[in-house]
């Protein structure tokens, strides 16, 4: 098996034609969600499965990932934090604050976080920063994966709140959960523009990319604040 360091605490395993990406395993001996454990020269990482992370999917599709083992990360949506834990494994000295909605998949994300010390569990709508405005600290990045149609304006809620300057956002649009019916080219067409221009923040859009064949109708967004 090689491996190879596609970016700061990403990798890449390699069996011949074989490929897998992957992270090096902040809690050894431990998976998060099934994930098998892959141990190269006494190092053990943990396979990222693309298909249920749009952020692995964007790594996937070249995203130029601006996250370092210092970075501090705002991540809206968190679930049961399957790829908050991955992006635990990258930020080994950093800090992230997972914000998640449903009660009943925080009880999951708290258990992860007993385990991983360098994730902060925040049961809040992402819709209303104001209600963790006194937990969430600035940060370098923000990721954001919510089943909401006000998708773009709850970005820019957030970068508004806690986005230092020139930080980044992720962005994962979810087409269907705007429209249900419209082209959802038309849709991230409609979305990019609002993130540029209909909020009281500005980004410069670094790179967008549909999400396919990882995610059905989605488009992954790459921006700075200005």
């Amino acid at each position: 098996m090689d491996v190879k360091e596609i970016s700061q605490g990403i990798f890449e395993l390699s069996k011949g034609k074989k490929k897998q990406l992957a992270t090096r395993n902040l809690n050894p001996g431990n998976s998060v969600y099934s994930e098998p454990l892959v141990v190269v020269d006494d190092v053990e990482y943990r396979r990222w499965d693309v298909h249920r992370s749009k952020f692995g999917a964007m790594i996937l599709k070249k995203f130029n990932v601006p996250l370092n083992p210092e970075s501090r990360v705002l991540y809206l949506g968190a679930a049961s934090g399957t790829t908050v834990s991955h992006i635990s494994d990258i930020a080994t000295n950093g800090l992230i604050y997972a914000v998640e909605f449903s009660s009943r998949t925080m009880r999951d994300l708290v258990m992860l976080c007993e385990k991983r010390p360098n994730i902060v569990p925040v049961l809040a709508d992402a819709g209303q920063p104001s209600h963790y405005s006194h937990i969430v600290e600035k940060v370098d990045v923000i990721f954001q994966d919510v089943s909401q149609p006000n998708q773009a304006e709850i970005a820019a809620k957030n970068a508004k709140a806690f986005l230092k300057k020139d930080g980044f956002l992720l962005l994962a649009i979810k087409a269907r959960s705007i429209d249900t019916v419209a082209n959802p080219k038309k849709i991230f067409k409609e979305e990019v523009k609002k993130v540029t221009n209909n909020f009281a923040v500005e980004f410069e859009i670094l790179k967008r990319s549909e999400l396919d064949p990882y995610h059905e109708d989605h488009l992954g967004i790459l921006a700075r604040l200005k």
